[in-house]
């Protein structure tokens, strides 16, 4: 365990100028102490470590030390061969260059690892679409991608409802949720979330400063006024952005936002297990274990929660899957709706 954690740390400082023993300590997940003790261990097993003092200080290989501890073990190339999502890449346009990098990887694994790649793919397989639907890849997805290889500014157009905006972005990164791309990109210093299949067109932007900032006076006049060199311009990327934390806060927010009224409804025992799988499932759990820890289930064992939904229609094409596991309470409007429909269920099967 501490062999392979001294690679691991020999490796980090092989490819980064240099780290901090708080850097090295949360990748390691070791306390700065032991980092200490390690850089000790290696220092005397004559690995050139070199530790700067002071404030800004950290570890750094010196002379140009480069290890050769780079071989891959079976679970590591079976990883790295698992880490690949065919669909994915197809649609960005990097099936074949991820091709051409498997078979290089698998030319320099050791002959007993070569069968990597054929025991993951036989093993897993991810089908990111949800089911019942046939996606279909945005046809700007290449161009986009590309961009955001390249940390290349764009001008986009963009579908916003039924308007048809303009927008210069600085595209960060791409997210595949449920068979659909969104990108996150910069834009005006805020970070936004866009469906690329609204995108209506695509091209490298052909003005920029390097702050981001709108461009005035001669800038505004146009690409030749502000250079040739503003063409295909790249923007500085923050290193401190986190594409899946980003993306896992962006969606809570739009998860939550969207849910704007409530719905007051009297649940079976067998309703409150289907709610989940019914309606917006956090928003489902949140109500039943509000509902159990407020009042509890009545005398029949019928539980009341107050659901949060996106609105009184959705409610209600999505609580009828409930039928008689749950009632609803309010609003009115909604009782007499589903009061209504199970009149005429009745009569379909009187």
């Amino acid at each position: 365990m501490r062999a392979a954690r001294l690679i691991k740390m020999v490796l980090l400082l092989q490819s980064r100028p240099s780290m901090t023993a708080a850097e090295l300590a949360r990748e390691l997940e070791v306390s700065e102490r032991t980092v200490a003790r390690d850089v000790l261990s290696l220092s005397e097993a004559g690995v050139p470590v070199y530790a700067d003092r002071g404030r800004a200080g950290g570890y750094r290989l010196i002379g140009g030390y480069r290890t050769r501890l780079t071989g891959l073990g079976r679970s590591e190339a079976e990883a790295l061969f698992l880490s690949g999502v065919p669909s994915a890449l197809r649609e960005m346009g990097l099936a074949d260059a991820a091709s051409a990098a498997r078979l290089k990887v698998s030319a320099a694994l050791l002959p007993e690892l070569r069968d990597a790649a054929t025991g993951v793919a036989q093993r897993f397989h991810l089908d990111a679409p949800a089911w019942y639907q046939e996606p279909e890849t945005p046809a700007l997805l290449p161009e986009i991608a590309d961009a955001v290889w390249d940390d290349r500014r764009i001008t986009a157009r963009y579908l916003r409802k039924d308007t048809e905006v303009e927008r210069e972005l600085e595209p960060y990164g791409l997210v595949l949720k449920a068979g659909v791309w969104y990108l996150a990109a910069r834009t005006e210093g805020d970070y936004r979330v866009y469906r690329v299949d609204r995108f209506t067109a695509v091209a490298a932007a052909e003005r920029a400063s390097a702050s981001g900032a709108q461009p005035t006076g001669s800038e505004a006049a146009g690409p030749e006024a502000a250079g040739p060199e503003a063409a295909n311009e790249r923007f500085t990327r923050d290193a401190t952005f986190d594409l899946p934390a980003f993306w896992a806060e962006r969606a809570a927010q739009f998860a939550r936002s969207i849910l704007r009224e409530q719905v007051v409804l009297r649940l079976s025992a067998n309703g409150v297990r289907q709610l989940p799988y019914v309606t917006e499932r956090a928003a489902a759990r949140e109500a039943i274990a509000r509902a159990q820890s407020e009042d509890g289930p009545d005398e029949q064992g019928r539980l009341t929660v107050t659901l949060a939904v996106e609105s009184a229609d959705v409610a209600y094409a999505q609580l009828l899957a409930l039928g008689p596991e749950g009632e609803i309470l309010a609003p009115p409007e909604l009782r007499t709706r589903f009061t209504t429909a199970a009149h005429r269920t009745a009569a379909l099967y009187a």
